[in-house]
């Protein structure tokens, strides 16, 4: 049962928080959900956002500037929490683990295995809400993100193109099998055996996949003035994933830049945009 906490309008459309009992996380999730002005008439292409480390449902609603673009659009976008949250959730002090850094995967160590379990979260439990409590054309549904939601984003739609038609990224991590990031998050929630990372690592993914000739066109955005690039990012990994498979890529560098909201605002329309021309 979903609980409506507000609603606002906003560009001829509607923002409404919203939060719910989940069975995969077993704790209470929020989300938010803009519905543009055509979704009082019919179904509505959708999108997916996943935020980074330490965000919740309200970074991308209130700081990432897309609604406007979306009702024109006549896009609905949803954008979830993070991680699970309350008090029986197991944290640890730190801002790039546990509570607000779910890194989008089932955890399969305790004790994190109990809540935990972000990719079934998305994949199946919000889906399969976002199709039976608003008016979503389930043939029309993308993804995208941020920094770990970009690595959410990019595993996700990669391991469920049945669900996900259309993908893109803002300054994602893309290979958490080679980054400290990903070395600490996977080796918690999923344990020591890195061959059962590689489910979980947009360029394993990629290659694995094999021929993408096919496929359409993964947009990604990244600032040059990054402080995470070289360490954490390091999209020229994907680059070459995406080459060996034929896979097409447009790989943005932007000089300047860096790894917030500021640069996700600059270059959000041509995101919605990009997904806007696949799904429909």
């Amino acid at each position: 049962m979903m609980e409506l906490k507000s609603k606002h309008q906003c560009f001829g459309g509607e923002v409404r928080y919203y939060s719910h009992t989940a069975k995969t996380t077993n704790c209470d999730m929020s989300f938010s959900v803009f519905l543009p002005p055509q979704a009082a008439n019919g179904k509505c292409p959708a999108l997916v956002y996943l935020a980074g480390l330490t965000c919740t449902e309200d970074n991308f609603t209130t700081k990432a500037c897309a609604y406007e673009q979306a009702a024109e659009l006549g896009m609905i976008i949803i954008a979830p929490d993070t991680s699970p949250r309350g008090d029986d959730v197991p944290d640890e002090e730190g801002w790039d683990f546990g509570k607000g850094a779910g890194f989008y995967v089932d955890a399969t160590e305790e004790p994190w295995n109990t809540h935990y379990n972000m990719y079934s979260y998305i994949t199946d439990e919000l889906h399969q809400l976002m199709l039976s409590e608003f008016p979503v054309d389930a043939t029309k549904v993308g993804i995208f993100g941020h920094s770990m939601g970009g690595h959410g984003a990019l595993t996700i739609y990669l391991k469920n193109k049945d669900k996900y038609k259309s993908v893109s990224a803002f300054a994602p991590i893309v290979s958490p099998l080679n980054c400290p990031w990903g070395h600490k998050a996977l080796s918690k929630y999923v344990g020591g055996d890195r061959d059962h990372w590689q489910q979980y690592d947009a360029c394993a993914l990629m290659v694995a996949g094999g021929d993408a000739s096919n496929a359409p066109e993964i947009l990604i955005d990244q600032g040059l003035a990054d402080p995470f690039l070289e360490n954490q990012l390091m999209p020229e990994r994907f680059e070459a994933a995406c080459a060996d498979v034929g896979q097409a890529l447009n790989l943005r560098r932007h000089e300047d830049y860096d790894h917030g909201y500021f640069f996700i605002s600059t270059f959000m329309v041509d995101h919605l945009k990009h997904h806007s021309s696949i799904l429909k």
